[in-house]
């Protein structure tokens, strides 16, 4: 005969219950531990059962603790089963000492209770350990999103970023500025100083380009030698400041770090969104344009691109 529910003794599934490898906690509306089984692998959880009585707010901080309650509440408003990842570190936890270092991540895997439970409304939630996993997709993330020779933004992120920000525009019209640059006769350093000199070309000015930008600004690597920085919150009078000081900068480093006789500075494209854009590629195609205007009269420089109005209907 199979074991089900129905031909177990209540021992047999006491048992079955305790011997659940991811802890299973019975948490009530108001937020109380009100039993824990299960928890079994000691490789990632410790013995709980001290919890059961507590408060959340008597074991967690009060922003922690709240989020919980959050959870439960909906949960139980939901009626359904409810997931949720999140992280707990020794900041998370009132009184903890000899917790494992770092952040843990787990998945919790909310259900509803069709009873209750001393008088109040509860909650299964089941909390399994994910942080390997989480982990992994953050190397996994970091590694889509940067770009390996130089640690700037991936060409991936960068369209993510502007995709994002060409949308804040269209929705509030905050101002945002994009700056294309490239740097002057690289293929001339590729040739005549060969291709490491010319990846630390790369690295060199992605380092001095950062060090001129402001935190909020993304500075990306679109392909070859061609960088993007995009400036939100930015009007194009402002952002030509910062183009021409990034401009300025690079020439002096890139000359004066690798002792180059021809190349080391560089062109860009200024532009900034416009109510006439459709879509965030009119805006780097703009800038792309003004770069080859600078190149086309004498490079070492900025060229502007003004963004096109919207055409009002009469």
């Amino acid at each position: 005969m199979q074991p089900t529910p129905a031909n177990l003794s209540l021992e047999q599934l006491a048992l079955l219950v305790n011997a659940l490898p991811d802890p299973v906690f019975i948490l009530t509306r108001s937020g109380r531990y009100a039993g824990i089984f299960g928890g079994t692998d000691l490789r990632y959880y410790h013995d709980g059962s001290a919890l059961v009585g507590k408060q959340l707010h008597e074991v967690l901080v009060q922003e922690k603790a709240d989020w919980f309650c959050q959870q439960i509440a909906q949960a139980l408003a939901q009626q359904q089963l409810h997931i949720v990842e999140y992280g707990l570190g020794g900041r998370d936890v009132k009184g903890l000492e000899d917790g494992p270092d770092g952040r843990i991540w787990f998945e919790g895997r909310v259900q509803a209770l069709p009873f209750l439970v001393a008088c109040e409304e509860a909650v299964l939630w089941v909390a399994s350990n994910i942080t390997e996993r989480h982990e992994l997709e953050t190397r996994l993330r970091h590694y889509c999103d940067t770009d390996e020779l130089t640690g700037l933004y991936s060409r991936r992120r960068l369209m993510q970023a502007l995709n994002e920000h060409f949308a804040d525009f269209q929705r509030s019209a905050i101002p945002c500025s994009l700056l294309l640059f490239d740097i002057d006769h690289f293929k001339h350093i590729n040739d005549d100083y060969g291709h490491q000199q010319g990846d630390q070309a790369l690295q060199l000015a992605a380092k001095l380009c950062r060090q001129q930008l402001r935190p909020a600004d993304i500075c990306a690597r679109l392909g070859g030698d061609e960088f993007v920085v995009l400036m939100a919150h930015t009007p194009p009078d402002l952002a030509m400041a910062v183009a021409e000081r990034v401009r300025i900068q690079l020439a002096k480093g890139l000359k004066a770090q690798l002792s180059l006789a021809q190349g080391g500075s560089i062109s860009g494209g200024l532009t900034a969104f416009g109510s006439g854009d459709s879509c965030s590629e009119t805006v780097l195609k703009r800038a792309d344009d003004a770069l080859y205007e600078a190149k086309r009269t004498g490079r070492n420089r900025i060229v502007r691109a003004d963004a096109p109005e919207q055409r009002q209907i009469r």
